[in-house]
C-alpha cells in the first residue's frame, strides 16, 4: 500500500490543488486492522480519522437490552470515524469494528485540526465530506420511516452489492432493522420473483 492510493483518493476531490496533496496524504499514517479488531470502542473518544482502503468494517451500537444494532457499514474508499465523537471530543457510543482484515491511512483528531486550519481547501474537502455524510445518514433515517424492509434490503442490494460477500447476514438484518428471520424470508421472496 502506498501514499499514491491516498494521493488519488484526493485527486478524486476538486477541492485539493495537485500540488497540495502530497504535502496533505504526509499528514496521514498507514494502519492495518485485523479482522474482528476495534477501531473504536464505546466509552473511547474517537480519535482516528480512517481513509479506508480495503476491507470492511462495522459499525454498531448497545440497545437497552444490551443487543448490537449495526448503524452502519464502511467500504474501501470511505472515510471511516464516529463524528460525534470525534468533533465533539466526547465518549462514543458506537463501536468500529474490522469485519475482515483492513488497510487504511489514519490521522489523529490534532493533526486534521491543524490541516483544517492551515489549508482552506483541505478544510472545503472536510467540509464536502461531512455534508456527503449527513445526507447519506438523513437519506438512511428518512428510508427507516418511509420504506418497507423489501425496499430498504433491495436498496442495500443494488447500492452496495458487495457488502453481501463480506458481512454475515445477522448483521445485515441488524442494519436494516429485521430480524434474520426476516431478511432470509425477504431473500427468499425476491429469489422466486
Amino acid at each position: 500500500m502506498s501514499k499514491e492510493k491516498l494521493i488519488d483518493f484526493f485527486r478524486n476531490d476538486n477541492h485539493i490543488s495537485p500540488f497540495t496533496r502530497p504535502d496533505i496524504a504526509e499528514q496521514f499514517k498507514k494502519i492495518t486492522i485485523p479482522k474482528n479488531q476495534f477501531l473504536l470502542t464505546e466509552g473511547k473518544i474517537s480519535d482516528d480519522y480512517l481513509l479506508l482502503e480495503k476491507g470492511y468494517l462495522r459499525a454498531f451500537a448497545h440497545d437497552t437490552d444490551g443487543n448490537e444494532v449495526t448503524t452502519n457499514f464502511y467500504h474501501p474508499g470511505r472515510v471511516v470515524f464516529e463524528v460525534s465523537s470525534f468533533f465533539n471530543r466526547t465518549r462514543s457510543k458506537e463501536n468500529i469494528q474490522a469485519l475482515t482484515d483492513c488497510e487504511g491511512w489514519s490521522i489523529t483528531y490534532e493533526k486534521l485540526n491543524n490541516l483544517f486550519h492551515t489549508l482552506p481547501e483541505f478544510r472545503e474537502f472536510g467540509r464536502a465530506m461531512l455534508v456527503k455524510g449527513f445526507a447519506e445518514l438523513k437519506t438512511r433515517m428518512l428510508a427507516m420511516i418511509t420504506e418497507t424492509a423489501e425496499e430498504r434490503y433491495e436498496h442495500l442490494l443494488k447500492s452496495n452489492p458487495e457488502i453481501f460477500q463480506h458481512v454475515p447476514l445477522k448483521h445485515i438484518a441488524s442494519y436494516l432493522g429485521i430480524t434474520d428471520t426476516s431478511l432470509s424470508r425477504i431473500r427468499k421472496d425476491l429469489a422466486r420473483k
